[in-house]
């Protein structure tokens, strides 16, 4: 087994923040505490990709993110400063938005079936007649020839920016005939193409290639031809030879048709490196024990940090603050159930922008079935996680539970599908048949478009909850809860990463501790709702709540950044507008109210005063969470810039970049002894977080198991205490509801530890004895983290 790294700080590598910048930041990372540096993808994306998921050449390290020079720069500053690397990798898709800059894709539309690449891209040919066909116009074929906008130049085809080859069997007379612009021309050289150029409107039930989720310029690689991995690893494995990268992370497995087969053999090129899996678990599913992983990328831990910082007793009062339209505030109806709302924003995309791939799973029956395609999307819509695993060589599934619940579930929602199922289940069930292995791709899809793209806007009671990897339904835990859950990170996987933000989280980490303040302070919530939707409003109930979180969440955050997350999310959630079908009159409406909380005097006194009575207890929380997950089970991870307040909201807002000048700055100052208030500047999480990395990547011996701490005394339920082998971590929980309590909230509340002189290595003071008051523990900050005294110092108050 390779190294493992005691900690990691996510850096988005783009043009505008290359790899030499990473050899620039490196020296502070290090001072910070950080043990490895985790690179988002390297390689040759389209053109202008800031995030680089959306690869276009396997062969190269992309020469806009620095090159392999620069990467060999960042390697050799990060090998002088003792840190490791973890690169992010992509192998389920590549990037084709551009057709000339993929060369793979660009010889499958100039050579169609004897492409030596139409192994490579997942393509059903016979659907489509032998032509991929390309979601891209406007309107039809005919309309874009007509208009002189589909045109020939230069022997390819070109439709504005966008180039296709010409297959290099096309008859040289045709290409001379449509030079002339002539628009019967155009349209029979582009008859003889291997590709169909179509409306784009049409790609939901006519596509015939696999995409990542519903994106139709990321096209699917099957990464399980061997020869597909061989080519599209090669440098990947290089950096891995010639000790450039330490690690990697694999972006969304579930596409893969075998993930755990994959993972097998990437373990074996790279000797058993550093490996994590884009992996997310819903309630009571497990990582596969047999996967050779280190372990996720860390979604579950965060959605249990977030939950034990929420109070539940706000619930229902929360609930009713985002109840639908038509629903009165003050009814006795009961919370919006997340299991049917799901099912039916599941359902909506089985039937809407993925019905393409339901299709192709009815064309992979071997028998005409009625109503096949309803069974089907019935089927994924009840599938009630991302995807179950074929088990090579056996006649059985990885989580085959989850089809069988699926099927109880479809079967007593449409009991008139009844045959159907009888004819599919069986084949679902079975790993070797086509139409099994295409369902678990496609039920991870459906549920990824459905949950986290979908409803996670219309769930809108909090949006602490609405993250990824998390069940909105449970709106809290207790930390005994949360200390079964660490526990058994730690025995099972304890490698895996754990993280707060991410580049794909909604929010920000201290967006939602912030927002977890509303479920101590639903009335004042309420109240704020009633006060503000009067005057700036979309009209929908639900919507209101989400844009009233992210403005007093974010605050204060521009204008534009609202306007921007106020577009994507009512767009998302597609109650009112979409993206296909824009409803300009509710969109002026959604506008409207966020420059409300700007232009209109009363609505900006209103979000001031509001967000001033919840900046404190949200620092708290932040600081809480922050030391939480720094100090817990497994890996954790510091998203770039999220040591200082992380206040972003959903990409790409989450990507801005950060001014790490700023943060040597201030560390520099917290390493010269000052110790920096709670306030606004963030400074204070910057100590948390500087003192948690360092002590776990210089004392590792004091991160070695999980043990509850008891707390004892009268306000006991307003904190968390853990110790992870001689390291303490113990933070404020509920803050609101303690400061609640009076001039003396803590009361007789007292940390219950083994004697002996230990010190709080945030503040440097040092305590003795078995009962340690939180009164005096936590009186200057929320947290504290105790260690072991140094040989040489002795022990005082």
């Amino acid at each position: 087994m390779g190294k493992r790294p005691r900690s990691t700080y996510r850096l988005q590598v783009r043009a505008s923040f290359d790899l030499d910048e990473v050899a620039r930041v490196t020296g502070y990372l290090h001072d910070l505490g950080a043990d490895w540096l985790y690179l988002s993808p390297l390689l040759v994306a389209t053109t202008g990709s800031d995030h680089g998921y959306d690869v276009v050449d396997h062969s190269r390290v992309d020469p806009a993110r620095g090159g392999p020079e620069a990467l060999a720069r960042a390697r050799a500053a990060a090998r002088a400063a003792g840190m490791g690397v973890l690169v992010d990798i992509v192998p389920n898709h590549m990037g084709v938005s551009d057709a000339s800059q993929n060369a793979w894709w660009w010889d499958l539309l100039a050579h169609g079936r004897a492409s030596r690449y139409a192994e490579a891209f997942d393509v059903d040919w016979a659907f489509g007649n032998g032509r991929v066909r390309l979601p891209v116009l406007g309107g039809t074929v005919e309309e874009a020839a007509a208009a002189g906008d589909l045109r020939v130049v230069d022997d390819e085809l070109r439709y504005f920016e966008h180039r296709f080859p010409v297959a290099p069997e096309t008859d040289a007379s045709l290409l001379e005939a449509a030079r002339g612009g002539a628009s019967d021309g155009v349209l029979t050289v582009h008859a003889a193409q291997h590709y169909e150029l179509m409306d784009w409107h049409r790609a939901d039930d006519e596509l015939d290639y696999r995409r990542f989720f519903a994106v139709s310029t990321l096209a699917a690689i099957r990464v399980e031809v061997p020869w597909v991995f061989d080519e599209s690893h090669a440098e990947i494995l290089r950096w891995i030879r010639e000790d450039l990268a330490d690690g990697l992370r694999v972006d969304h497995p579930d596409g893969l048709a075998d993930p755990g087969g994959y993972l097998a053999r990437l373990a074996e090129a790279t000797g058993g490196a550093y490996v994590l899996v884009e992996k997310i678990l819903e309630p009571g599913e497990h990582l596969p024990a047999g996967w050779e992983t280190d372990g996720t990328t860390g979604y579950d831990a965060l959605g249990d940090v977030d939950r034990v910082f929420v109070d539940p007793a706000g619930e229902a009062a929360l609930t009713r603050t985002a109840l639908p339209d038509g629903v009165a505030v003050g009814s006795d109806e009961p919370p919006a159930d997340w299991g049917e709302l799901i099912h039916g924003t599941k359902r909506g995309i089985a039937d809407g922008i993925l019905r393409s791939e339901v299709l192709r799973l009815v064309r992979l029956l071997p028998r005409a079935v009625d109503d096949a395609d309803d069974a089907i999307a019935e089927l994924l819509a009840d599938f009630p996680v991302y995807r179950s695993y074929a088990v090579r060589a056996a006649h059985r599934m990885l989580g085959a539970e989850h089809l069988a619940r699926a099927e109880a579930s479809a079967r007593s929602r449409r009991p008139d599908l009844a045959a159907a199922f009888d004819a599919i289940v069986p084949l679902l069930r079975d790993p070797d048949a086509p139409i099994a292995r295409r369902f678990q791709q496609t039920s991870g899809m459906v549920m990824a478009k459905g949950v986290e793209d979908t409803a996670f806007y219309r769930y809108t009671r909090l949006g602490t909850l609405t993250e990824v990897g998390a069940d909105p339904s449970e709106f809290a835990i207790a930390p005994a809860v949360f200390h079964e859950r660490a526990a058994r990170r730690q025995s099972a996987w304890p490698h895996t990463m754990t993280t707060l933000s991410t580049h794909d989280t909604k929010r920000g980490e201290d967006v939602r501790a912030r927002l977890s303040v509303l479920s101590e302070v639903p009335g004042r919530w309420a109240g704020f709702l009633d006060a503000v939707r009067p005057i700036a409003s979309t009209g929908s109930r639900p919507l209101d709540a989400l844009l009233w979180q992210a403005i007093v969440g974010s605050w204060p955050a521009s204008r534009e950044r609202l306007h921007a997350y106020a577009e994507k999310a009512a767009r998302e959630a597609g109650d009112d507008t979409s993206w296909a079908e824009p409803d300009a009159p509710f969109e002026r409406r959604m506008h409207d109210l966020v420059d409300a909380a700007f232009d209109d005097a009363r609505v900006a006194a209103l979000v001031t005063a509001f967000v001033d009575g919840i900046a404190r207890p949200g620092w708290s929380n932040s600081l809480g969470a922050k030391l939480v997950q720094l100090a817990g089970p497994g890996v954790p991870d510091v998203y770039q810039g999220s040591e200082l307040w992380e206040t972003s909201l959903v990409d790409p807002d989450n990507r801005r970049a950060v001014d790490f000048d700023e943060r040597r700055r201030l560390l520099a100052r917290i390493d010269e002894g000052w110790l920096p208030p709670v306030d606004a500047s963030g400074a204070a999480k910057l100590l948390v977080t500087s003192r948690a990395l360092r002590l776990r990547r210089d004392r590792p011996d004091l991160f070695t198991r999980y043990t509850p701490f008891d707390l004892v005394g009268e306000a006991s339920d307003h904190a968390i205490a853990f110790d992870r082998g001689g390291a303490v971590a113990i933070a404020t929980r509920l803050p609101a509801g303690l400061a609640a309590r009076g001039p003396d909230p803590w009361g007789d509340t007292v940390l219950l530890r083994h004697p002996g002189p230990t010190v709080d290595v945030l503040t440097g003071r040092r305590f003795e004895g078995s009962e340690l008051p939180l009164a005096t523990l936590l009186d200057r900050y929320p947290v504290a983290l105790l260690g072991p005294v140094a040989d040489d110092e002795g022990a005082g108050a």
